[in-house]
């Protein structure tokens, strides 16, 4: 299960992304469950089309990650998948994470993106702060 925290158009969005069967996820957005049909059956989804249940929410995509973490010597390098702006971060070095955890938020284009953790482990270090602004495969976290 996912859960992504968006802002489309100044409106926030609480997205959970609860199950993915052949072509067809089933989504919760603020409360409101939604059956999410893809144009093809595939592992990640890259286009969706939303299937109205109960109230019009707009279609929501999770962000793409690099397919592999960089290795680091001592760790293993969290990237910035697209340019943007740090608004957040969501860990402090020390702190254990998983594979999956919300690390950082990052504006980009004016739509906030989750972007976590892509290997088990300990925060070793954070290489931004909120605030920063941030090009594609910039270095933002360091899991050891």
């Amino acid at each position: 299960m996912k859960e992504y925290k968006l802002k489309i158009n100044g409106n926030d969005y609480n997205v959970v992304i609860k199950d993915v069967q052949d072509s067809v996820a089933s989504v919760e957005v603020n409360g409101s469950n939604f059956k999410v049909e893809f144009e093809k059956p595939i592992n990640k989804p890259t286009a969706i089309k939303v299937v109205k249940t109960a109230s019009s929410a707009p279609a929501v995509s999770p962000v793409s990650r690099p397919a592999a973490p960089a290795p680091t010597p001592g760790g293993t390098t969290v990237s910035s998948p697209l340019p943007g702006v740090i608004i957040d971060v969501c860990v402090k070095e020390g702190d254990t994470v998983k594979t999956g955890q919300k690390v950082l938020v990052l504006e980009a284009m004016k739509m906030e993106n989750v972007i976590e953790a892509t290997a088990d482990g300990v925060v070793k270090s954070i290489k931004v702060n909120k605030g920063d602004s941030v090009l594609e495969g910039a270095p933002l976290v360091i899991i050891g």
